[in-house]
């Protein structure tokens, strides 16, 4: 079965939009704090995810284990994630980043074998391996030796976090969606993931200091909120449903790609050459892993995204 042009452009636009994220992110936390603009983020995306929720499937009627998941939901994949992707983002560059959280789809197979007896072949396994040696090579920009050295900073700690939370998020999210839909799904955690930071940026004081706030800061969470969540989660659950998981996730390889590009042309970041090389072997290994793929595993929302 074809592609039909509708989700071919659908799915690029989600690529782009969370290559993009990656830059957007890292322009609004220099002008507000990051607990700030994940709040205003994700209240932006609950709203209009729940504008759409309403019109496709009506008024959610959630069982108490259906309001206990989406939380578990709303804890690790925006709660956490975006703790650490934003606070990550304050010191790493962007481009970097993205190629880093494209080991997360070899990240979720390694687990889900380890941890759920799912099949590994020989060369899924190669695949993960060959991920796993270009993450290192990006996070520690060729310089293996400060792993043993306590080298590797703070940014590139976060953002490996990142992995490992929406690696969680995933398996959390294959269970919710035994009950509820992935656009339900994704509207409850965006909502209770706001709620957790919207305290959280209380407490910290931080929620409505936002005197620093430039039109690039506004426009860079208004583009988070609706393009980068709101509109990105709602057509790749589309396309999920129209040609599978497994051929729409293959697209979410280019989102490094656009995050490395996109970093480069708007914040003027210039990599290593080490650093592309080990981006490149990131998204051969997660090729090699995925493609031909008849067991990948299908998130709520991509594989890798921000």
């Amino acid at each position: 079965m074809s592609i039909a042009p509708r989700t071919w452009f659908k799915l690029l636009a989600v690529a782009f939009f969370w290559g993009a994220t990656w830059v957007a992110g890292r322009i609004a936390v220099a002008e507000v704090s990051p607990l700030a603009t994940a709040s205003w983020r994700f209240l932006l995306a609950a709203l209009v995810l729940g504008f759409v929720l309403y019109r496709k499937e009506g008024i959610p009627r959630w069982q108490a284990r259906d309001w206990i998941g989406v939380a578990q939901l709303g804890a690790s994949g925006i709660f956490l994630y975006n703790i650490c992707f934003l606070y990550g983002l304050r010191h790493i560059e962007a481009g970097r980043g993205a190629l880093v959280v494209a080991l997360t789809p070899a990240v979720i197979a390694l687990a889900d074998w380890a941890l759920f007896g799912a099949p590994m072949t020989a060369r899924r396994f190669i695949g993960v391996i060959i991920a796993m040696l270009g993450c290192l090579l990006v996070v520690t920009r060729g310089e293996i030796g400060l792993l043993t050295h306590r080298g590797v900073g703070v940014g590139e700690v976060l953002i490996l976090g990142c992995v490992v939370l929406w690696s969680a998020y995933t398996f959390i999210g294959r269970r919710v969606n035994r009950t509820i839909s992935p656009l339900a799904a994704t509207f409850g955690a965006c909502l209770t993931g706001w709620a957790m930071l919207t305290v959280a940026a209380l407490l910290d004081g931080s929620l409505f200091a936002l005197q620093t706030l430039q039109f690039d800061g506004a426009l860079s969470i208004v583009f988070l909120g609706v393009l980068g969540t709101a509109l990105s989660f709602t057509w790749y659950a589309e396309a999920v449903r129209d040609i599978g998981p497994t051929r729409a996730g293959m697209f979410i390889n280019l989102v490094p790609v656009f995050g490395v590009l996109l970093g480069a042309l708007m914040l003027q970041e210039r990599l290593a050459a080490v650093t592309y090389a080990g981006g490149a072997l990131v998204l051969l290994g997660v090729l090699t892993l995925n493609w031909p793929a008849n067991a990948a595993l299908a998130p709520a929302i991509a594989e890798g995204r921000s």
